[in-house]
């Protein structure tokens, strides 16, 4: 639980703010200096989504996707514009998402929207994502405010849409990163989360081949 490790939730907040402010628009500086598994990433989350873009009934659509914590756009890039027609950016730190304009190059056209906001008070709109993305920042909302934004993700997504988590995983309860201000939570933990925010499970993976030094990284999908 969250409210066991953040003792002031609103410094909880701005000394997050204030860290990324100082983090260098790169995807180095995105990835904390771990820029060169941005590949194996990447292609781990293509695999993983294109199960659910696959033909079928309950295919996910491809109209629309929302890049969650999205940074200078390395996933929008890699990702979301090969796979879908437009796509939304959220970030908390302005100058993130005006590197973006540049790091997207041409492909950058098809970004309908910046918008600069912390997830807690975010909302994206109603019936308009086919997949919500959202990957390395639920770290930085408390439990009550994660269950409250996937709440509102879900109301977010349109048929058959999916919200989508991709994070680091503690071994055993919620430990806190004093450095970056934020939390990483086990597995039960985040699954509590997930059900108590009224969302389904639809599939869980462990990311493959990235450095032993680092978190277990977790890839969930939901409805």
């Amino acid at each position: 639980m969250t409210s066991e490790v953040v003792e002031n939730e609103f410094e909880f907040y701005s000394k997050a703010e204030k860290y990324w402010k100082d983090v260098p628009a790169t995807v180095d500086g995105m990835l904390g200096g771990y820029g060169h598994i941005s590949s194996i990433d990447i292609n781990s989350s293509r695999k993983f989504l294109q199960k659910f873009l696959r033909d079928g009934p309950n295919r996910t659509g491809t109209t629309c996707a929302l890049d969650c914590g999205a940074g200078i756009g390395r996933i929008t890039k890699r990702l979301l514009l090969p796979l879908f027609k437009t796509v939304d950016m959220v970030d908390v730190t302005e100058d993130f998402l005006t590197k973006a304009k540049s790091y997207l190059g041409e492909e950058g056209r098809r970004v309908r929207n910046y918008f600069c906001c912390g997830l807690q008070d975010f909302s994206p709109e109603p019936n308009s994502y086919d997949v919500i993305w959202i990957q390395w920042v639920i770290g930085h909302l408390t439990d009550n405010h994660l269950s409250d934004f996937l709440k509102r993700c879900r109301a977010g997504l349109r048929p058959n849409g999916i919200v989508v988590i991709k994070d680091n995983m503690a071994q055993e309860g919620v430990i806190m990163d004093d450095v970056d201000s934020s939390v990483c939570r086990d597995l039960d933990v985040v699954r509590k989360i997930i059900r108590r925010a009224g969302l389904h499970l639809l599939a869980e993976e462990r990311q493959e081949n990235f450095p032993d030094e680092i978190y277990h990284v977790y890839t969930f999908a939901m409805r």
